[in-house]
């Protein structure tokens, strides 16, 4: 019997009353990277998703690439963020923390000490990030710093700082965690040869490219249990200046090696991440990605994203292509989603302007239904 998108789920180890997932949005609010009383409001306000992915939580200082955004390796962090868990389960709704390192996509003067963003080979991201100045509080873009290679040396520390980061979202009330595989940050820039031209174990073939992603799964299933875990992949998004020359035979790669390790879900966007679902220069076959996975044996739940409509959604759910359906930007202006899909009642347009940085305007303010 097909499945509806309102349909309740049972994702890894939990129960989910719908398949409708809150994808993780960068709002640049937590003051000081710490999460506070508005934030709580907001995670709130959208608990009703089946599942809340939150924002990117940088994993340390030195994953962090974007200013005000709330981390998951200081004490007050962790603090803030039990006021976010606290929120949400009040409203019977389930929350995973994304970890998130941003390698390249920082800037030196978030960076320990003023130096220079990590990455895997020393190639400037061509992108963008969000500071805030001090003495005004006003927030803009600026370019990315020029990086610096890793050092072979250096990795293993990193895949200690994630799993470290997943027991610390299990601490402050988190019901699991993303890992963040997507959008030309970290591990994505390891994934992808146009990023990643080292020539050591970690680089070249893509066997090589794929095992920082592998061992950081694997230490986070370890750290707090594969059911209690995600992992989100764009394949061909160019987001943050990003590429790979091949990457189907990739992908499909990486998840054969991931299938046996018992994810609780796959998260993938589907083209250009909050642009086209399609990019003719590079064809990827998201079918054929899936049974790979699925032939491996892996039997997480398969959600996917980018520019679903609710009548795509719903085909999709009750076709079988799809286990979830997560949305991003009508999140922003749309606390209660689910009610509206579940209607077919109109959504509040976003307020593009507000996104990024500021206060409850454009955050915590827009209306419900009920309203």
């Amino acid at each position: 019997m097909p499945h509806s998108l309102f349909d309740p789920v049972q994702l890894g180890d939990l129960p989910l009353r719908n398949r409708i997932a809150m994808a993780p949005l960068t709002r640049n609010r937590a003051r000081g990277n710490v999460p506070n009383a508005l934030t709580a409001t907001y995670y709130g306000q959208r608990a009703s998703a089946g599942l809340i992915i939150s924002e990117g939580a940088p994993i340390s200082q030195q994953g962090q690439g974007y200013a005000d955004v709330p981390g998951l390796y200081q004490p007050e962090q962790l603090a803030g963020w039990q006021g976010v868990t606290e929120a949400v389960h009040a409203q019977g709704g389930t929350i995973f923390a994304q970890l998130w390192h941003v390698g390249r996509v920082s800037h030196t003067s978030l960076q320990p000490a003023g130096g220079a963003p990590v990455a895997p080979s020393a190639l400037t991201a061509e992108a963008k990030t969000y500071l805030v100045d001090a003495a005004t509080g006003a927030g803009s873009f600026a370019a990315t710093s020029a990086p610096r290679a890793l050092l072979a040396q250096e990795l293993p520390g990193i895949v200690a700082d994630f799993a470290q980061a997943a027991r610390h979202a299990r601490q402050c009330g988190f019901d699991g965690v993303e890992i963040h595989g997507a959008n030309g940050y970290l591990l994505d820039q390891f994934l992808k040869d146009g990023s990643n031209q080292r020539d050591d174990a970690w680089g070249g073939s893509i066997e090589n490219r794929v095992r920082l992603v592998c061992e950081v799964v694997q230490a986070v299933t370890a750290a707090i249990g594969a059911g209690r875990v995600g992992l989100r992949i764009s394949p061909v998004s160019p987001a943050n200046g990003i590429h790979d020359s091949a990457p189907q035979p990739l992908f499909e790669h990486l998840l054969r090696c991931l299938a046996p390790l018992g994810l609780a879900y796959i998260h993938v966007i589907e083209g250009a991440t909050g642009g086209p679902r399609s990019l003719p220069e590079q064809p990827f076959d998201y079918a054929a990605l899936k049974a790979a996975y699925r032939s491996a044996g892996g039997q997480g739940l398969w959600m996917v994203n980018n520019g679903y409509t609710r009548e795509m959604a719903l085909e999709a759910v009750a076709s079988g292509y799809a286990d979830m359906v997560a949305w991003g930007k009508d999140f922003i202006a749309n606390p209660d989603l689910v009610e509206r899909l579940r209607r077919d009642a109109p959504l509040n347009p976003g307020r593009r302007e507000l996104y990024y940085g500021g206060g409850a305007e454009g955050y915590t303010d827009y209306p419900t239904l009920a309203d």
